[in-house]
């Protein structure tokens, strides 16, 4: 058990509940949540105790100038918290709670300007002198494919009707303000990705699916279903992305997790920003990383992207997990949502409750 206090920033109300769980080994005691209502982050972080010998943890790549500055000139290394890439059922953005999250203490994935700890990984770390760890990563590739199970699984399978006599084009829309696509891919938009990828491939069959938060209307980033069928030739909603996988030939992405999966699927991807799994030699990429110069095949990547980065928690335990046990509990889950219409409906309900609460309190701040 490590005994400092640890501070953590930017971190929204309703995330309190969860976190604790990926942090077993602080006490809950020494776990400080920074959430000013009056003062700023640093006086009330310092009020609460914050000094040289603390921990500083910040969600994701939000910026705390004051913060950061302290942390650098106490030679404190800031570690980031993100959402992990087998999520949960259900999305983020109507606080479904995850029960996956990676903790980077060298940056974070989704920003190339800096190495995460993801990158370290691929870069560095020695998989075939850890062949029993590829065997697991195989297998877990394989169970992923047979569940067809992703990130937030909230979307019904089908299979899509598309036509065979022409290259299938996966175009994945993401959130515009998004910090992966700030930080990853110079600020583009769905509209410029879809304009970009239909002059390049005019005799494909190109179809747009938008992401979730946006159709859901929680974020930023919707393009309206005329103007995006000019420069594609379908939009698909409402249908998982495994079954969108299965249909298509390649998948062209700025940095979506997407690209990630279309590889496990074994898709020809194309990136046009630098996402994690860019630059090492299992996609064909518009931008070019330098640091990123090691050629990894497909279970080393899923090995270090879904075993050794992550932390993963069982939804009923809250005991720490492999991504396996996860994939079976979520498989439950999306059982029991789908033969329960009352349950179904509970989690609506709640969700739409969370989010009205976390307005509420973000008007409070």
């Amino acid at each position: 058990m490590i005994s400092k206090e640890i501070y953590l920033f930017g971190f929204s109300r309703w995330k309190h509940n969860f976190v604790k769980a990926f942090l077993k080994e602080y006490k809950d005691e020494n776990i400080h949540f920074i959430n000013p209502i009056l003062s700023t982050h640093y006086k009330l972080a310092l009020k609460k105790g914050l000094d040289k010998n603390s921990e500083i943890f910040i969600w994701g790549r939000k910026e705390f100038k004051d913060i950061e500055n302290f942390a650098q000139e106490s030679n404190i290394k800031i570690t980031r918290i993100e959402d992990g890439f087998i999520r949960s059922v259900g999305l983020g953005s109507d606080l479904t709670r995850p029960y996956s999250l990676v903790i980077d203490k060298g940056g974070i994935y989704f920003d190339p300007t800096q190495a995460s700890s993801l990158e370290t990984i691929l870069k560095t770390y020695d998989f075939q002198s850890n062949q029993e760890l590829l065997k697991e990563a195989k297998e877990l590739r394989e169970k992923i494919l047979k569940t067809k199970i992703s990130k937030y699984n909230t979307s019904n399978h089908k299979e899509l009707s598309l036509p065979k006599d022409k290259i299938k084009i996966l175009v994945s829309g993401q959130v515009e303000d998004d910090a992966s696509i700030k930080y990853g891919a110079s600020g583009m938009t769905n509209l410029q990705l879809l304009k970009e990828v239909k002059q390049d491939n005019p005799k494909a069959y190109i179809v747009f699916k938008p992401h979730p938060d946006v159709l859901s209307g929680n974020r930023v980033g919707n393009i309206e279903e005329k103007l995006a069928l000019k420069y594609c030739d379908e939009v698909i909603i409402d249908v998982s992305m495994s079954s969108v996988l299965d249909a298509v030939d390649e998948v062209h992405t700025m940095t979506s997790l997407t690209g990630f999966e279309g590889l496990l699927y074994g898709k020809k991807v194309v990136t046009y920003g630098l996402p994690f799994y860019a630059g090492w030699g299992l996609t064909d990429d518009k931008e070019t990383c330098e640091r990123r110069n090691r050629i990894l095949t497909l279970d080393e990547l899923v090995c270090a992207v879904y075993i050794l980065y992550p932390r993963y928690v069982n939804p009923q335990t809250l005991n720490y997990c492999t991504p396996s046990a996860l994939i079976d509990e979520l498989e439950k889950e999306k059982k029991k949502i789908n033969n329960n219409i009352i349950y179904k409906y509970k989690s609506k309900i709640y969700s739409y409750l969370s989010r009205l609460s976390q307005k509420i309190l973000s008007l409070v701040k």
